[in-house]
This record gives structure tokens, C-alpha cells and sequence, in this order.
């Protein structure tokens, strides 16, 4: 069996967009997307791929489902064989456990539902709680959307799991008890709020004290199930929200969450007491949504944008930064009903690359001429990992904000950075080929069946980085318009072009090694001009 963490990383991965345009042509309709439906005969086009709700369904047929049905209907496939087609396009490692792991797994999503339950159930006749919520502005609706409930004293939760016969191996591997000196409920006096999966399903806890406890917030810790540096707070509720307003705000905290939902920022969603993590990259990519970082203004909470920021922007990711001052947060606005102020905030944030260039110029005092060096490397350092596009863009920024001529930056020896998108030699056949495959992915197996990246001169990083699945730094191929997308049977040519050049290159290597004996040399030449005389005379199927 594949286990369900594994499950959960893949469709976090899948966009249908792109699962279904791999195989069928899409034309875009509105906020979704239509073809002829490829499951039964019509000439209208009644089959619709919706970006924000991840499904697709037939008006004609009534085939419908997610990414993962899609291939099981369009390939003819069982569902574990869809699953593992699915993770060899997008690169997609799936683990496997065994049966009773399955059964194992299904168990403790089940304590973890129940305990939710009992949370909530606490909540309600706890005053003191209530009491808190209310000051914080958390409205009734509120709490039963999120769920939220309350975890009472350990003995009182210890003695629910006693009642309910669970097996205390279980309750530590969910986390939810811990045994130091003696065994204990892990949430002790907290308001509890359940962290779901995209997919809803309850992994774990968040908690925050209502006592005088030092730690305001603690997480469920690191599980097979739950693992925070992958999930957002508030996603699975927020989603097709975000598809439909094609923006998301991040924030810091459970309570922000809550409190922009209550007044309509229903796309907003936090980080679960960790920073910004690459495991969090395609949950956020697979919205093509812009992200909004609502941070606090303080020490730690520029340090988590600054972070956020350069790795969105290097991911491609589009999006803004906005910082809370005089030691407020997005939940403390609602509170004080600034909602038009806040959607001032959230629709003049400062653009990702702006917001980190200035962090890192701020860092240093330019008028020293040493640290003025200091910061200009510093700076192109980050923009080296930016597409060509904004390197260009923000050149003319990084020089005004360090107060240097601009022709510094494009020839300045120090930094090595080149802001040249073409490599120092480039060959714009292999560059064809690499934009034909970008744009018609369908080729790529085609591809491989011939060839591998080492039959490229130039652009061997650039045929991997697409067999990768690591698209980002191929952009500057795919708007360059002196490299140009090639029809199928062009395609095979320059395919069969490539081959020969590649073959007729090693042959005049092997004519010129002096390592292999006469005997050896004679034989591998053979070889070789036999592969390109069969070649020539078959070309490519």
C-alpha cells in the first residue's frame, strides 16, 4: 500500500490544469476551462476542468473527479497505477507501507477525529475560555468553522482516552500525549485548533494558552501524519477561494486566520510556528495564486518575511510583503474594525524582490565604501537567483538604492554576476528543441526513447532541468522569440540532426584518443559508423 502521507505530498503537487492539458487540448472559458469530452463522442464541448475546485466533469457523459480519476479514466488505469503515473511526471517520490500500517494509519485518524470532537465539546462549558475567545473577537460562527475547541487539564483528558481504550503507543505516536517523568496530556488549558490537510483530513493540533504558561503556542510534533514544514493553517478551507480571487495571504498566526475569514479575507491561511519552507512551494505554486506575506513588523517577523521573500521570488512565485507595525497583526485590525485600512495594506504591499533587496541594503551603512561593497554583493547574489527577466528589471533599483552607476552592476568582475540570459555559446537548434519540449510536454517520452541529455552541446542543464520537472529556470527560453517551437515532424528532424551531430562528434573524439589500443579504436569506430548509417538510412520513426 501507498501511504497516505505520501498520497497527501502528491495531490498537494497536482494541478489539474495540468494533468489534464498533458493529454487533451483546453481552451479557457471564464474562470474555467473546456474541451471536447475524451470519454464519449460530441462535437460541443461539454467537458469542464474547474482551476479553483480541482475537478473536471462532463455535462455530456457525467465523468467527473480530480486529477488522479482523470488518469484512471484516460489511461485505462487502477488507481495505485494512476497514482504512481502521476508521481513520475511531477517527480513525486511515494512511499509504501504495508497493510496493517494502512489499518494503523485509519485508526489513528480516527482518535484524532475524536479527540477534535472532545475539544469542542469542552470549549462550551468552560467559561474561561469562551470568555477569551470573545475578547480576542472570535465570533460563535467563527468557532464552529474552525473547530476550535479546548483542552482541559491533562487528568480530564487522560482519563477520555482511558474511557475511550486507547493505546497509550498510539496517543505518543500522534503526539498528543508525552511521558517524560510520568505520562500527561500534551495539551494542557490551551484553545485548540485542528489542522486539517488540502484534503481535510485532521493530522494534528495547534494550541494556545489561556494561562501564564511561557509557551503561547505549541504544535502537534513531527508525525507520520503531521508534518507542519508541508501544511498551511487554514488551507483546506481557504482554497477555492484563492483560485477564485487568484491571491493568497500568509500569515503568522492561527488567530489571524480566523479573524480574516470572519470579515472575508476567506483566502488567508499561516504557517504552523515554523518559517516559509520549500515543502511549502507546491502547495503555494499550484495556484498560480499572488501571494500577500503578512508579517509582523518586529525583529523576527521581518527575518521570516526577508526568508519568505527570497524563496518565493527564486521559485518564480509573484507576490508582495506587508509588515504590521506598533505591535499589531492582522487580527488585532479586524478587532478594531480597520477593515478598509487592512485592504489598503494587503492591496499596496511591497513587491517580494523590492522587499528583499531593500532588507539587504538596510543591513548595511553604504556610506562606509566597505560595506557598501558588501551590500552590492550581497544583493547580486540574490538576484542571481531570480529568472533573467527580473535581474534586468531590478538593476536600475539595485542601483538606485545603492547609489552606484548601473554599468557597475552588468560588468562588475567582483560579484561575477552576468546578467546576460544566453550562456556564452548557445546553440538555437538545442534551444528549439528544449522550447518544443516545455510546450508539449507529450514529446518527452517520445524523447527519451532516443536520446539523453548527454546528446546535448550546450544546453545539457536545460534538457535536464525539464526531465527535473524544475521549470522556473526555463522562462527566458519560452519568451525569447528568436527561438521558435517547432511542429512534430520538424521536431523528429532536428531530433535526427542532433543524434548525428552527437554520433559524428565522438566519432572524431575516437579518432583522436590515443587511450584505447588500435584494436579497441577500430572496433569502437565500427560501432559508431554503424549507428550512423543506420540512422541516416531509417531516420526517426
Amino acid at each position: 500500500m501507498i501511504e497516505q502521507s505520501s498520497i497527501e505530498t502528491l495531490k498537494n503537487s497536482l494541478d489539474i490544469i495540468d494533468v489534464v492539458s498533458s493529454r487533451i487540448e483546453l481552451k479557457k472559458n471564464g474562470a474555467n476551462f473546456k474541451a471536447c469530452c475524451p470519454f464519449h463522442d460530441e462535437k460541443s464541448p461539454s467537458f469542464v476542468v474547474s482551476p479553483s475546485k480541482q475537478i473536471y466533469h462532463c455535462f455530456g457523459c457525467t465523468k467527473g473527479g480530480d486529477s488522479i480519476k482523470f488518469v484512471m479514466e484516460y489511461e485505462n488505469l487502477g488507481y495505485v497505477e494512476a497514482l504512481e503515473e502521476l508521481a513520475s511526471e511531477y517527480n513525486i517520490t511515494l512511499t509504501y507501507s504495508n497493510e496493517k500500517a494502512n489499518i494503523d494509519n485509519k485508526k489513528k485518524e480516527g482518535i484524532l477525529s475524536s479527540l477534535n470532537n472532545y475539544f469542542v465539546s469542552q470549549l462550551h462549558s468552560n467559561p474561561d475560555a469562551m470568555n477569551y475567545l470573545k475578547s480576542r473577537g472570535i465570533k460563535t460562527r467563527s468557532i464552529e468553522k474552525f473547530e476550535i475547541g479546548y483542552a482541559p487539564e491533562s487528568s480530564k483528558t487522560m482519563q477520555f482516552y482511558k474511557d475511550n481504550f486507547y493505546q497509550m503507543n498510539d496517543l505518543e505516536e500522534l503526539g498528543v500525549v508525552s511521558s517524560e517523568n510520568e505520562v500527561y496530556a500534551r495539551f494542557i488549558k490551551r484553545i485548540t485548533f485542528p489542522i486539517l490537510s488540502p484534503s481535510s483530513r485532521i493530522v494534528g493540533f495547534g494550541g494556545r494558552t489561556i494561562t501564564d504558561h511561557p509557551a503561547k503556542y505549541i504544535n502537534s510534533p513531527q508525525s507520520k501524519v503531521f508534518n507542519k514544514s508541508r501544511l498551511l493553517y487554514g488551507y483546506n478551507l481557504a482554497s477555492k477561494n484563492i483560485y477564485r480571487r487568484n491571491k493568497i495571504i500568509i500569515t503568522e498566526g492561527y488567530l489571524d486566520v480566523v479573524m480574516l475569514h470572519q470579515v472575508g479575507f476567506d483566502h488567508a491561511v499561516a504557517t504552523l510556528g515554523t518559517a516559509l519552507t520549500n515543502d511549502h512551494i507546491p502547495l503555494i505554486k499550484k495556484s498560480n495564486a499572488f501571494v500577500v506575506l503578512a508579517y509582523d513588523g518586529d525583529d523576527a517577523g521581518i527575518n521570516a518575511a526577508f526568508k519568505a521573500s527570497s524563496l518565493l521570488s527564486s521559485h518564480g512565485i509573484n507576490g508582495g510583503v506587508v509588515l504590521f507595525g506598533d505591535g499589531k497583526d492582522p487580527a488585532d485590525m479586524v478587532r478594531e474594525d480597520k477593515l478598509n485600512e487592512l485592504q489598503s495594506l494587503f492591496d499596496n504591499s511591497t513587491a517580494l524582490v523590492k522587499f528583499v533587496l531593500e532588507t539587504i541594503v538596510s543591513k548595511f551603512d553604504i556610506n562606509n565604501p566597505t560595506l557598501k561593497e558588501s551590500a552590492f554583493v550581497e544583493a547580486m547574489k540574490y538576484l542571481r537567483t531570480l529568472s533573467p527577466i527580473l535581474q534586468d528589471e531590478y538593476k536600475p533599483y539595485v542601483a538606485s538604492i545603492l547609489k552606484v552607476d548601473i554599468r557597475l552592476i552588468k560588468t562588475n568582475s567582483a560579484t561575477k554576476v552576468n546578467f546576460n540570459t544566453q550562456t556564452t555559446k548557445e546553440d538555437i537548434a538545442e534551444l528549439s528543441l528544449i522550447k518544443t519540449l516545455l510546450l508539449n510536454s507529450n514529446l518527452i517520452d517520445y524523447t527519451l526513447d532516443i536520446i539523453d541529455s548527454d546528446f546535448f552541446t550546450f544546453h545539457k542543464n536545460e534538457f535536464e532541468l525539464i526531465l527535473s520537472n524544475e521549470l522556473s529556470g526555463l522562462n527566458s527560453i519560452l519568451i525569447r522569440d528568436d527561438i521558435k517551437e517547432l511542429d512534430e515532424n520538424m521536431f523528429k528532424s532536428q531530433l535526427y540532426i542532433l543524434v548525428l551531430k552527437s554520433y559524428n562528434t565522438k566519432l572524431q573524439r575516437l579518432s583522436r584518443d590515443s587511450s584505447l589500443s588500435l584494436k579497441e579504436k577500430s572496433f569502437e569506430i565500427k560501432k559508431l559508423k554503424s549507428k550512423i548509417f543506420n540512422l541516416q538510412n531509417k531516420r526517426l520513426n
